[in-house]
């Protein structure tokens, strides 16, 4: 099983599941009904109706408080099975674990058929309470299709956070309504280069595409129904050449027009600091919003250069209107007004922490550099999400070969250093460890065009994430067992974790 459980012992006797077994629901527990079922019956043809007398047991009782949010108790006997939590997200998650105790290899098919579950008895409570996984969909277009898929991979490691990343130079993926120009013309780029920033070289094909308010919606949902929670990210205030793109009042030269960016690397371009760009984004965050439940909103804030307010007279008179030491502080500047806006609709902003940079105090630091940016930041009394490129970057190459992409040359990211990833504070303070909330992993898609390659740099990476953000162990040896058996799994599932198939098919997750 991956992650591995907090506890698990193995008990004699297996519990046959047929056409005679029936769920009995307690009130609370229809959602992981409905998601238990949602997996088990297409692979199985079994209804699992619901009877008061029936021999698979889900039970909310809030009572178990020790389990907290997202713990849950799973008991597998030859009469029956009980899966128990205090809180309706800790029944989604022994659902995946139900899932993974099922046999590895069942196939979708339409006739009944018995299947065993072992006997076991599992407590289990996550160690972090953020568990996430980026996924750049600016760079290269996704389809929402392929995003629920995701999600359900996400969900079978236990997962909690999909950090989705709509905005960026090179592609804007959100739809705003007050300003479609956004999606029609920032959502098309004419081509991409080809190998890493600065090459010099192109493909000339044009890429584009952007979601409808109904796709994400629908996403939205989908994500939750297995206890995942989707972070967009909207950044601010680099990284916006397709924003400018559409709309070139926005930047610091508005009387020379900007393409939506073709190339990699860190784009020169970035938002100017007038009231009317401020107001702008606060729009496009207020339908952000409207869209998106979760109580965090990434806002960007890396790699932004400030060249361009260096030499702007309205950016010069702006930094001395606000009292500032110079247009570099116009950074935490203006994040400090999109953090208020955020923290004014009742959420909580989250950006990614730079060099020297101090983020406004609201903000949740994502710290991708390294781990001294994020312990710098929980001294300041940020909460923090550990990020660090070296651990957590699954578009670096997993080691040699010709589908691994040229990211960033010289960095390879073996499964072996996702494992090692160190959340532990500094040994001298350890009362810093409160303040990290947890892990996330990240997939840039500059190389990444298509479903199958996300997944073959994703998988197994995010498995052994998946282990140390929920568990408490560092076991290597004992993780590389579980995982042989797990990659049967995820062979079950298509997911081309070992070698990436020209044409790679997909089964339902």
């Amino acid at each position: 099983m991956v992650p591995r459980p907090t506890t698990l012992s193995v008990h004699p006797g297996r519990f046959r599941m047929d056409r005679t077994t029936r769920l009995r629901i307690t009130p609370g527990a229809e959602g992981a009904a409905d998601l238990l079922r949602s997996y088990l019956t297409p692979t199985t043809g079994l209804p699992l109706d619901h009877a008061d007398d029936g021999s698979f047991v889900l039970a909310l009782v809030p009572a178990l408080t020790g389990l907290g949010e997202e713990g849950y108790g799973l008991t597998v006997g030859s009469r029956g099975v009980l899966l128990r939590a205090a809180r309706p997200t800790g029944l989604l998650r022994g659902v995946q674990t139900v899932r993974q105790l099922l046999p590895q290899a069942s196939a979708p098919g339409r006739r009944a058929v018995e299947v065993d579950l072992p006997g076991v008895e599992i407590t289990d409570v996550p160690a972090q309470r953020w568990r996430g996984m980026l996924l750049d969909v600016a760079r290269h277009f996704q389809p929402v299709s392929y995003l629920y898929r995701f999600v359900d991979l996400l969900a079978l490691h236990k997962l909690n956070v999909f950090h989705l990343h709509l905005t960026d130079d090179q592609g804007w993926r959100m739809p705003v309504s007050a300003y479609p120009r956004l999606t029609e013309i920032g959502g098309r780029r004419a081509r991409s280069m080809v190998g890493p920033a600065g090459s010099g070289c192109f493909d000339d094909r044009p890429h584009g595409g952007a979601y409808s308010r109904e796709e994400l919606a629908g996403l939205v949902a989908h994500a939750a129904a297995r206890g995942v929670t989707v972070v967009p990210e909207i950044g601010v205030p680099g990284h916006v050449r397709s924003a400018l793109a559409a709309h070139p009042e926005l930047g610091n030269r508005p009387e020379e027009p900007l393409d939506v960016w073709t190339q990699w690397g860190v784009c020169p371009n970035v938002l100017g600091v007038g009231d009317h760009v401020l107001d702008f984004f606060r729009t496009v965050l207020d339908e952000v919003m409207d869209l998106f439940p979760s109580p965090y909103v990434h806002i960007g804030g890396d790699e932004c250069p400030t060249d361009e307010w260096e030499t702007s007279p309205a950016a010069l008179a702006r930094s001395a209107r606000e009292g500032l030491a110079g247009p570099r502080d116009l950074h935490g500047w203006f994040l400090g007004r999109v953090a208020e806006h955020v923290v004014r609709a009742g959420r909580r902003p989250v950006a990614w922490a730079e060099d020297g940079a101090a983020l406004p105090p609201e903000c949740t630091v994502m710290s991708w550099r390294t781990p001294r940016h994020a312990w710098a930041a929980a001294r300041r009394g940020h909460d923090v999400v550990h990020a660090d490129h070296r651990s957590t970057y699954f578009d670096y190459a997993r080691g040699d070969g010709v589908h691994e992409p040229p990211a960033q040359p010289g960095h390879v990211l073996d499964l072996r250093a996702v494992h090692g990833l160190d959340l532990a504070p500094p040994p001298e303070e350890p009362h810093l460890a409160p303040r990290v909330l947890g892990v996330q992993g990240q997939l840039w898609t500059e190389f990444v065009t298509t479903p199958a390659h996300i997944e073959y740099l994703t998988y197994p990476r995010l498995c052994a994430l998946a282990e140390r953000a929920w568990g408490r162990t560092d076991d290597w040896r004992d993780f590389s067992s579980r995982l042989t058996g797990h990659r049967a799994r995820l062979a079950a599932l298509g997911v081309p974790h070992d070698t990436l198939p020209d044409r790679a098919a997909h089964a339902p997750v």
